[in-house]
């Protein structure tokens, strides 16, 4: 209801949200992120750490933007690649390949940022 708003978004790993989406809908959500970093079941429930997957859900949102984030990982899910390309190619969503970043804990992201040596 804000003039002027354009997009509201959301950003998720989509285990709720097939739950939410309708409230998310009627509340005026038109966009996606999912972070999905990989397509085997039992890696993704590591990563996420809890039960469940979503690559099923990016066939059913055709009414919203769907953007696909997946962060490529050394060891766990760089071998993926290819396989993110080939499910998604048909698919009305874009897909970001994003680089891991690990942090060593010295310093939080928002030091990094800022140029904190």
């Amino acid at each position: 209801k804000l003039q002027g708003l354009k997009t509201i978004a959301v950003t998720t790993n989509g285990i709720n949200l097939t739950r939410l989406l309708p409230r998310l809908k009627e509340a005026g959500l038109n966009a996606i992120n999912i972070s999905l970093d990989t397509l085997i079941p039992a890696k993704f429930e590591f990563i996420v750490r809890r039960k469940g997957t979503n690559f099923t859900l990016l066939t059913k949102f055709s009414l919203l933007y769907l953007q696909v984030n997946c962060v490529v990982m050394r060891g766990l899910n760089e071998d993926e690649l290819l396989d993110f390309v080939d499910f998604t190619k048909d698919l009305p969503l874009d897909v970001r390949f994003i680089e891991y970043m690990p942090f060593d804990g010295k310093y939080s992201c928002f030091e990094i940022l800022r140029g904190v040596e």
